[in-house]
């Protein structure tokens, strides 16, 4: 899976729990979940279970605790599709 596509659907995952569209239209690696798209820490877990959903891996706590960016995400979905 590429960076774009990882990007894209990560997109997708994310859309539904937004807080700032401005901030989301310019989604990128660096995008904080939190800080930039005001993502609340409850929705941040449905997040993470989506992405678990999506890409069929499982994400432990120790991970889930990293997922606070776009750019932390994409790594620890690229390492547990890895470890399949």
């Amino acid at each position: 899976m590429t960076k774009e596509e990882l990007i894209t659907s990560l997109k997708k995952i994310v859309k539904p729990y937004i807080q700032d569209e401005d901030a989301f239209e310019k989604l990128s690696e660096n995008t904080d979940f939190i800080n930039d798209l005001k993502i609340n820490s409850a929705n941040l877990v449905d997040v993470i279970l989506d992405v678990e959903d999506e890409f069929d891996i499982e994400i432990d706590n120790e991970a889930m605790e990293k997922m606070l960016s776009v750019k932390a995400a994409m790594e620890v979905i690229t390492t547990k599709l890895k470890e399949k």
